[in-house]
């Protein structure tokens, strides 16, 4: 762990956007609070300013304006991706005793979405914000930088974070993965997804998993993608799909556990020898693979303790509260889809 304290950046006001936007603070008020006669143009001249610079009003009033509320800010894509839920009690149990209290809210991978979220959650001047994921658009990224509050990005350390940030490295992940498959003597490998516009963790694994087949001369045979949900009989249908049309193939890697054991299902029900001759690997350590007679294998993605850790650096309990950086190390568990290795 290495931090790099900072100053508490200053919070930005109506004058800030006042003069960027180069009209009064009563007039950026009124535009603001989409109140009194302000004609279209100015009013688009401050709503732009405002953006740029990442302004969020305050919805504190009176005596708590220049206060900030016992909230920590906690936004994730999904609360259907099981997860999410263990890295969410994670948090939880680090501020219990603290006094600060978790209030999330969901992006469903869209950025825009996150955009509206982390604007009406900042107008609340929460205590601190942990988010999920590294990128964000302009408009995110500046309320972020001008919220004059710890700021914690998780599950991810591939990229340059705001503040601070906890997580593992997802190329390195796929890196791994692809090691262990390649050791094992897989050579025709597919592989099952969702589509990764925004889902930047998959995208990773996948470019740190395909970098070591092109290292050995090798490439993915196939793909099949995905979208909405994860889910046992998406990964069923996906799985049979491929298969249809590449029966040759003799490992497939899946994007998460989810579709891993929905393919995994299939494969157990067609009669096919696992791993004998068609390996299986999927992603994140989910205790659901607990309950399947055959065990996926997977990598533990740090979960909860990515939460903890987060929870920890925005209380002060691990000490600096800005700055700091973390990267944990995923657990590869070969359960019992990947053969021994040759």
């Amino acid at each position: 762990m290495t931090s790099d304290p900072r100053l508490e950046r200053r919070t930005l006001t109506l004058r800030d956007v006042s003069e960027a936007s180069g009209v009064s603070e009563m007039t950026v008020s009124r535009v603001l609070r989409n109140r009194g006669d302000v004609s279209p143009a100015t009013r688009e001249r401050v709503l732009t300013a405002a953006k740029r610079l990442g302004y969020v009003p305050n919805k504190i009033a009176g005596g708590l304006a220049s206060q900030r509320v016992n909230l920590v800010a906690v936004i994730i894509p999904s609360l259907s991706n099981m997860v999410f839920p263990e890295v969410l009690a994670g948090i939880s149990e680090v501020l219990d005793d603290t006094g600060l209290q978790p209030v999330v809210g969901v992006t469903n991978y869209q950025p825009e979405r996150e955009e509206q979220v982390l604007y009406e959650m900042l107008s609340w001047r929460p205590s601190g914000v942990i988010v999920a994921g590294l990128e964000h658009t302009d408009a995110s990224r500046a309320m972020l930088k001008n919220a004059g509050i710890p700021i914690v990005e998780i599950m991810d350390v591939d990229g340059e974070a705001i503040d601070s940030v906890v997580g593992i490295s997802h190329r390195r992940a796929g890196r791994v993965m692809a090691e262990e498959i390649l050791a094992a003597g897989y050579r025709r490998i597919g592989f099952l997804g969702t589509q990764m516009p925004h889902d930047h963790r998959a995208r990773n694994r996948l470019e740190g998993f395909t970098a070591v087949l092109a290292e050995a001369g090798l490439k993915l045979e196939d793909q099949e993608y995905y979208s909405g949900g994860s889910a046992l009989l998406k990964g069923r249908e996906m799985t049979a799909a491929l298969l249809a049309r590449r029966p040759d193939l003799d490992f497939l890697y899946y994007s998460n556990d989810m579709i891993g054991a929905g393919g995994l299902l299939h494969c157990l029900d067609a009669g096919i020898d696992v791993p004998g001759k068609l390996g299986l690997a999927g992603f994140n350590g989910v205790e659901l693979l607990d309950g399947f007679r055959v065990k996926l294998a997977t990598m533990d993605a740090c979960r909860w303790e990515v939460g903890r850790k987060a929870a920890e650096i925005l209380s002060g309990k691990s000490g600096p509260t800005h700055g700091v950086r973390i990267e944990l190390t995923p657990r590869l568990e070969r359960g019992q889809t990947i053969r021994a290795r040759r």
